[in-house]
């Protein structure tokens, strides 16, 4: 398994910006976003495949949010504009060995998570 650590997570107001960073301890084939708010599921929220950069969003955070990586440092990072109160919740990075890497079940490491709060 890859070790994920993630950061930058914190509090906010609505129309705010914050940029998660993950590091992972080695490379993989894929990585992602998911977060989790009070009473709901985890959900997709970006993925890449690490090779490409390509990159896929959830609809409700498509053009605020943009999933990027740098490979040097085997990290990727989440960097979320525009923020409202239905983005918050715990963060947490993934990574995936496989594709298309879409459901949790495809993702064998995951971080510990970040809280992220945004009021209105």
């Amino acid at each position: 398994q890859v070790r994920l650590v993630e950061s930058g997570g914190g509090s906010v107001e609505a129309g705010g910006s914050l940029t998660l960073s993950c590091a992972a301890s080695a490379t993989t084939s894929c990585m992602a976003w998911f977060r989790q708010a009070p009473g709901k599921e985890r959900e997709l929220v970006a993925r890449i495949y690490t090779d490409a950069g390509l990159t896929l969003y959830a609809n409700s955070v498509k053009g605020r949010f943009t999933m990027s990586q740098d490979g040097a440092k085997n990290m990727v990072l989440l960097e979320m504009n525009s923020l409202n109160p239905e983005d918050a919740g715990i963060y947490y990075c993934a990574a995936s060995v496989s594709r298309p890497c879409m459901a949790e079940y495809e993702f064998s490491s995951w971080g510990q998570g970040t809280q992220v709060s945004v009021s209105s």
